[in-house]
């Protein structure tokens, strides 16, 4: 084919399925979803093979993959105009309840072409526990409506019965409606592209350009793994215990093979009884982040080079676990697999791996009723990003397979009954080195209305992120509950739901710093001093650490 012409349909899809997004954000009622753009979206090729997703959030990288999987073996009759969703992670529908995904097939001249699709975190999807995402859930049913592979719309319009059914098992009926209706609009906002597209250059040519770009994202993959030395490299980590018990071990050994490589998860540890385990989906897109942002950050966002990675998991592992084990808190873990499947790469390419960052999610969540109206804050509080080989890491970043914006207090302030009272980033936090790991950040939030409740779920509150090459270790973080105050607690444990809260109560959470990397006494002693002018090094830490006086 003219490559010109490739790439330009490339793109094409790229910025459909950004535009999509867009669309789904402005539309959205959510502030999980229209500030925090806690979803993502894609394009299928008829074959249901992913051919652009915007670059939103990896880890939904395997979730609408797995919908259209589930739809192509289903015993349905699928029409034009027919639009479908699932949320169900064993089936399908994303890696956890809140995450509901949903699918547009598209046809032209009565041919199947292609399937436009998102995904969204939905700020309460029923359960137990007001948000529906508390890490101490204990069984899949606690966590929230779980919702088949079903038709939501028509050519007709929206179907009733599934939308009602959604709207009245959450506590935000009208929320959730509004975000459901985004969704729809998204899928046939891609729908529409999709078509002009083909209809501009052709459905053969749209369809040879797809599976060429497939094979390149193949190829490139390849290509990237000859680079790496053939061998078998390990490396271990651990999630933080529950209720006193032992950390969990992730474990993993990646072989490298010419253009080969293999993941192998034996020996890591069995699925947890509480909300930390992860369905197949979510190991592959962590696996496929971790590989891509190593080898070849430039490979085209398309599922071209999944088939040439294989990954093997022990059934009923925290990494594959047996139905109904629960999901909801699964990104701590999935933050954990990156980070082992990081250090084992950083073995073979040590220049272009970074020492641990943060790899915690901290998902936090208020809820309560202010003035007759119930509502449900969520938040995913950033924290340090590892040092780099030749450079010092970020400061209060989402990293690895999370992507979510910060929730502007402005915003938070105007929609819930909840203030600010301190948002900063904590001094020393991140491991010292030549280059110095990147901050956690402190958040105190107060509670304005009579009553409250927080839930959670983080980890690194036990663990803390490793260095490299001789840095230190970051921080580990923390929940706090009235800091400063008489009563003042630190709660015992990351994954916690049900905690009450009243008017005045302030509720501190602080997320884990990360590693350095390289001998601190190596550090410029400019950038040192303007770490400490900054308030990012405390003076005895400089002098201690980095100086070795005290």
């Amino acid at each position: 084919m003219d490559l010109i012409t490739v790439q330009v349909i490339g793109a094409s899809l790229v910025s459909i399925a950004e535009e999509m997004g867009a669309a789904l954000r402005r539309a959205s009622y959510s502030t999980n979803i229209k500030e925090r753009s806690d979803c993502s979206t894609a394009l299928f090729d008829r074959e249901g093979k992913l051919v652009a997703q915007a670059e939103n959030m990896p880890i939904h990288m395997g979730s609408m993959t797995g919908l259209i999987d589930a739809l192509l073996a289903a015993d349905l009759t699928v029409r034009e105009g027919d639009v479908f969703i699932t949320n169900d992670p064993y089936y399908g529908g994303g890696t956890h309840l809140p995450d509901i995904t949903m699918v547009k097939p598209v046809f032209s001249g009565g041919r199947l072409v292609g399937y436009s699709a998102n995904i969204a975190h939905h700020s309460d999807i029923g359960g137990r526990v007001p948000g529906s995402n508390a890490g101490d859930s204990t069984s899949l049913y606690a966590e929230g409506l779980r919702i088949p592979l079903v038709r939501f719309a028509t050519a007709a319009g929206t179907e009733h019965a599934p939308l009602a059914f959604i709207a009245l098992n959450s506590r935000l009926p009208a929320e959730r409606r509004g975000d459901m209706l985004a969704q729809l609009a998204s899928v046939e906002l891609g729908e529409r592209g999709l078509l002009e597209l083909h209809s501009r250059y052709g459905t053969e040519t749209v369809a040879a350009a797809t599976d060429y770009l497939l094979e390149h994202a193949r190829n490139r993959l390849a290509a990237a793994v000859a680079e790496v030395p053939d061998g078998s490299y390990t490396f271990t980590d651990v999630l933080d215990p529950d209720d006193g018990g032992e950390p969990t071990e992730i474990r993993v050994r990646v072989t490298v093979d010419g253009q080969s490589i293999a993941l192998d998860f034996a020996g890591t540890g069995p699925q947890s009884p509480v909300g930390i385990n992860v369905v197949r989906p979510a190991l592959e897109a962590t696996v496929f982040y971790a590989l891509k942002a190593v080898l070849d950050p430039g490979i085209p966002p398309n599922g071209g080079f999944y088939g040439a990675v294989r990954i093997s998991a022990p059934k009923g592992s925290i990494v594959n676990p047996a139905e109904p084990a629960p999901v909801t808190a699964r990104t701590d873990t999935c933050q954990r697999v990156a980070d082992t499947v990081l250090g084992a790469l950083a073995e073979a390419v040590p220049d272009r791996v970074p020492a641990a960052s943060h790899s915690t999610v901290t998902y936090v969540t208020f809820s309560g009723e202010h003035e007759g109206e119930f509502f449900v804050y969520p938040e995913v509080v950033a924290g340090g990003g590892g040092a780099r080989q030749h450079k010092d890491g970020m400061d209060a970043v989402q990293v690895h397979i999370t992507n979510s914006s910060n929730l502007p207090i402005e915003a938070l302030e105007q929609e819930y009954p909840l203030l600010v009272d301190t948002y900063e980033l904590i001094t020393d936090s991140g491991g010292t080195g030549e280059h110095r790991g990147g901050l956690g950040v402190r958040r105190d939030i107060r509670v304005r209305a009579e009553r409250a409740e927080f839930s959670a779920h983080a980890d690194r509150q036990h663990s803390r992120p490793w260095g490299t090459r001789g840095g230190a270790d970051g921080t580990s973080g923390r929940f706090v509950f009235n800091p400063g105050r008489p009563g003042e607690r630190v709660l015992a444990s990351g994954r916690i739901s049900g905690v009450e809260l009243r008017e005045g109560d302030v509720l501190r959470v602080e997320s884990p710093g990360s590693g350095g990397a390289g001998d601190p006494r190596e550090r410029d002693p400019e950038r040192l001093a303007e770490d400490v002018r900054a308030g990012r090094v405390s003076e005895s830490a400089a002098r201690r650490t980095y100086r070795g006086t005290d």
